[in-house]
């Protein structure tokens, strides 16, 4: 078993493209996650320091209409404030659009499944109005930015986001014993989620070696990191519980800070707990539900060696023989069946950047949702299910098949021949019953359809 340029694309990036070449060497991969980001700059996203202005104009908006007595200015603000909501709800569109665009013509595969793995890992939905669309701007600032660089980075650049911190109710957690709680009978005290799913999902694992006593020391040493939309992450001492606080066996200075927050961060994201989670985790999603445990321990040795650094560990990932086992195996949750079909066709650009938020509801959030995986919006804190099982089953096959012939020639008018299209989606994976299929087919979109419905398209 050794690296091959199809399943390089097939298993680790975005599919298997007619007009970009697949990746010629596993360094080649690397290097398309560590150098500069083109797909990020051609197909830009909302990042958060833009979206934070519309939070901005929400709350300056709800003053006004707090302060207003006039009926009539007040329902003007109320037509305002809904005008908002609306244009930031149908600003997904524009991202989605972008992302969609980013994996059928990003120079690297590799990165586009990176960021989709690690914004899977930090699953985080703001909860309040406008909050809750800020998803996107979440992965495009706090995430793709640090794939390659150190894990610490990426998770305290995580748990510290104003999205995070609302989905997991740090906005509002405060010292049981802090000023702000012993004045103040509206602060509620101290929230344990973040530390909980900090430990839990983030860093040791469900079965990691840490107690209750543990999270909620966390949880103390978390409190007066909040967010204020005209100052962003801010640190509020009035919050924060008095005294040190002991994590793992480790005591933390009483002189509570941002700093402190980032040494109690790094200590759980370079804990050998940690680097046998993540190791798991990557071998999982990429290989196998059942990877090979020599592969775990490869990149779990790298992990402890290298303190986290992520590029490391993705090298040690690819270099190991059991990662380039050619039998395909899991299943593409549905935002990569997608993703990688608008690949295989070569989308044009227009169609995705000029359709209606209607159009673009109908024909890929619907489907989303048919397929079990509603745009960015997963069930709980766990992010979506890694099982081949969650994938396959009757709705979702059948949402998948109904897509796969209807939608394609809305975006790509100019359908490829199916049985050269059969060829260049699959490479050496193509099967005689599917070259039949793609050949025989009434019609050029029920071919293409077949192609994408095939197992080795579906599989990677």
């Amino acid at each position: 078993m050794s690296f091959s340029p199809a399943l390089a694309d097939i298993r680790f990036g975005c599919g298997l493209s007619p007009v970009h070449a697949s990746p010629p060497t596993a360094e080649a991969m690397l290097e398309g996650v560590t150098g500069p980001d083109e797909a990020a700059a051609r197909y830009p996203v909302e990042d958060f320091a833009t979206f934070s202005t519309r939070l901005v104009t929400r709350a300056d908006l709800d003053l006004q209409r707090k302060k207003m007595k006039d009926k009539a200015q007040k329902q003007e603000l109320n037509d305002r404030i809904r005008a908002l909501n609306r244009d930031t709800f149908r600003a997904q569109r524009d991202w989605a659009g972008s992302t969609f665009l980013r994996w059928a013509h990003g120079p690297s595969g590799f990165r586009e499944r990176l960021v989709s793995f690690w914004t899977d890992h930090f699953t985080a939905v703001g909860k309040t109005v406008i909050l809750e669309y800020g998803n996107a701007s979440y992965v495009e600032s706090a995430i793709r930015p640090n794939i390659s660089g150190s894990f610490a980075d990426l998770l305290f650049a995580t748990t510290t986001h104003p999205v995070m911190m609302s989905y997991l109710d740090q906005l509002t957690s405060a010292g049981p014993n802090s000023p702000a709680v012993a004045r103040n009978n509206r602060v509620h005290g101290l929230n344990e989620n973040l530390a909980r799913e900090v430990m839990e999902l983030h860093t040791l694992g469900v079965d990691g070696p840490y107690t209750q006593d543990d999270v909620r020391q966390l949880a103390e040493l978390l409190t007066g990191i909040t967010y204020r939309p005209r100052k962003g992450l801010v640190f509020v001492r009035d919050w924060a519980e008095p005294g040190a606080e002991t994590v793992l066996g480790h005591t933390y200075s009483e002189d509570a800070s941002l700093d402190t927050v980032r040494d109690a961060l790094t200590g759980l994201a370079t804990h050998p707990a940690t680097a046998r989670h993540i190791a798991r985790k990557l071998a999982v999603h990429f290989v196998s539900d059942t990877p090979d445990p020599d592969l775990v321990a490869h990149v779990e040795a790298r992990f402890n060696a290298t303190g986290g650094d992520l590029a490391q560990v993705y090298a040690a990932l690819l270099e190991h023989p059991a990662a380039w086992d050619p039998a395909l195996a899991n299943v593409k949750p549905a935002f990569d069946f997608m993703g990688s079909a608008f690949r295989a066709l070569a989308i044009p650009e227009e169609p995705m950047t000029t359709m209606t938020f209607p159009l673009f509801r109908t024909r890929f959030f619907a489907p989303l949702a048919f397929m079990g995986q509603p745009w960015l919006s997963p069930s709980g804190p766990n992010g979506w299910p890694e099982e081949d099982s969650a994938w396959v089953n009757p709705q979702s096959v059948s949402a998948r098949l109904r897509w796969a012939i209807a939608i394609p020639q809305h975006v790509c008018p100019d359908l490829p021949d199916p049985r050269v299209f059969v060829d260049s989606a699959l490479g050496p994976f193509v099967t005689e019953p599917v070259r039949f299929a793609a050949g025989a087919a009434e019609s050029r979109s029920e071919a293409i359809g077949l192609v994408l419905c095939a197992p080795a398209f579906q599989r990677r």
